[in-house]
């Protein structure tokens, strides 16, 4: 399985990015997706989590409302639409695979760097 994330970047506070996630051969009916994201010096955090069987979504209190998570199976992408960037949205966000959304991540590839910034 690989999971290749982009879509990263520099964008001002307020502002939006669009991450992306191949998964190449990903079994869909036995993982479950989604993302996390690490900042320098800080722990790993759970940012969103998609539920394969059904794609409801489980998503961090930090991001409720402005992070939506989305998916296309035939295309074996999802993507994490970002809004209303904020200063401590920064870090490297990875794309995750997951048996259970509420526990930790399984596997996941190379990060993209999201920097909010001024």
């Amino acid at each position: 399985v690989q999971l290749q994330a982009s879509g990263g970047g520099l964008v001002q506070p307020g502002g939006s990015l669009r991450l992306s996630c191949v998964a190449s051969g990903f079994t869909w009916n036995y993982y479950n997706i989604g993302w996390f994201r690490q900042a320098p010096g800080k722990e790993r955090e759970g940012v969103s989590c998609m539920n394969s069987s059904d794609g409801s979504t489980y998503d961090a209190d930090s991001v409720k409302g402005r992070f939506t998570f989305s998916r296309d199976r035939r295309r074996n992408t999802v993507s994490l639409q970002m809004n209303s960037l904020k200063p401590k949205d920064t870090a490297v966000y990875y794309c995750a695979a997951y048996v259970n959304c509420n526990g930790p991540p399984v596997g996941w590839g190379q990060g993209t760097q999201v920097t909010v910034s001024s």
